[in-house]
């Protein structure tokens, strides 16, 4: 037998053996799911990514008859869930709906995390969008954002801040908004954002800059709202300026993403996508995110959505480096 012939050979078992592969994914994907779907949350009850998954679930199960059941695994800033997840079978029965700072920031912060979130999961689709609010406990003097930052400057001692924890996209935004505004401010870091909030209510701390959740906390006028964090004003807080509108360039915005475990077979991962951003296109869907969790539906293609997680991965990560931030 030549080495020709040989060559030839291998070539077409190679060939028949990456056809198969193929195959067995597209003839996965066909009978997916054939059992109930998990959806992983990194925070209790309650918060954004839990309202976002659970209607997510919901859609699923009416419109496509999928089982989907939502498990509430909080912890370590998120880190928890996400092993799970990253170590689980990708075959799609395991997900992940995970904010944007267990990403982009876990990996900066945390010394050595027992997984690589850029490799070990695979980004399913993107699923919603939102932004904090620079709110301050009524007792501060402060009506609008220019009086909070000038009563920041002649405090003494410094108005102390809650943020969700060290490392925090909390913690991160505020020490951005002390550099452009050269303000001093007392960080206190809590376990969460919920612990966060109860302590400025309360008077505790003085300001932080709360998410969604705190949306009926400012309506109330238990907190004061005086400005939003994102590229735009938020639909639900027109009147708010945006911390850009005074510092140029300012800007975060927070997203949802839901996740796979790497090596989640194409097929399947375009199927979950496909659907998802089905439901978060429908006007109806964007209303009940809206209400639930003053959220807006984010729909990217895969190749927009890596980009953008590839460049918050950058920046927060200059922004840790800069500030020396580390958890061991």
């Amino acid at each position: 037998m030549t080495m020709r012939i040989v060559r030839t050979i291998c070539a077409m078992l190679a060939g028949a053996v990456l056809f198969g592969g193929v195959f067995a994914n597209l003839a996965q994907a066909q009978t997916f799911p054939n059992r109930p779907i998990r959806i992983l949350v990194t925070i209790p009850p309650g918060g954004a990514p839990d309202i976002s998954a659970r209607l997510l679930a919901q859609s699923l199960n009416e419109t496509l008859g999928w089982s989907v059941v939502i498990e509430n695994r909080p912890g370590a800033n998120g880190n928890i869930a996400a092993e799970a997840v990253a170590k689980a079978d990708p075959d799609g029965y395991t997900l992940l709906l995970h904010a944007d700072s267990g990403i982009t920031i876990n990996p900066h912060v945390y010394g050595k995390l027992p997984y690589d979130p850029l490799k070990d999961l695979v980004p399913v689709a993107s699923v919603a969008t939102n932004q904090f609010m620079l709110s301050l406990n009524p007792q501060v003097p402060a009506k609008t954002f220019q009086e909070f930052i000038d009563y920041a400057r002649k405090t003494t001692p410094p108005l102390p801040y809650a943020s969700g924890g060290n490392g925090s996209q909390h913690q991160l935004m505020m020490e951005m908004l002390k550099q452009r505004a050269k303000i001093d401010l007392l960080h206190v870091p809590f376990r969460g954002a919920a612990p966060a909030t109860t302590a400025t209510v309360a008077g505790d701390t003085k300001v932080l800059f709360s998410g969604s959740a705190s949306a009926s906390l400012i309506q109330s006028g238990q907190l004061r709202a005086v400005a939003t964090s994102g590229k735009k004003r938020a639909a639900r807080f027109p009147d708010l300026p945006t911390i850009g509108e005074f510092y140029p360039g300012y800007a975060v915005d927070i997203w949802l993403g839901l996740f796979a475990p790497a090596g989640t077979p194409e097929p399947i991962v375009t199927r979950l996508r496909t659907e998802v951003h089905k439901f978060l296109s429908d006007a109806k869907f964007a209303k009940k995110l809206n209400v639930s969790g003053s959220l807006e539906p984010l729909v990217l293609s895969p190749a927009d959505f890596s980009k953008l997680i590839h460049e918050d991965y950058e920046k927060y990560g200059a922004i840790v480096r800069q500030l020396g931030i580390k958890i061991n």
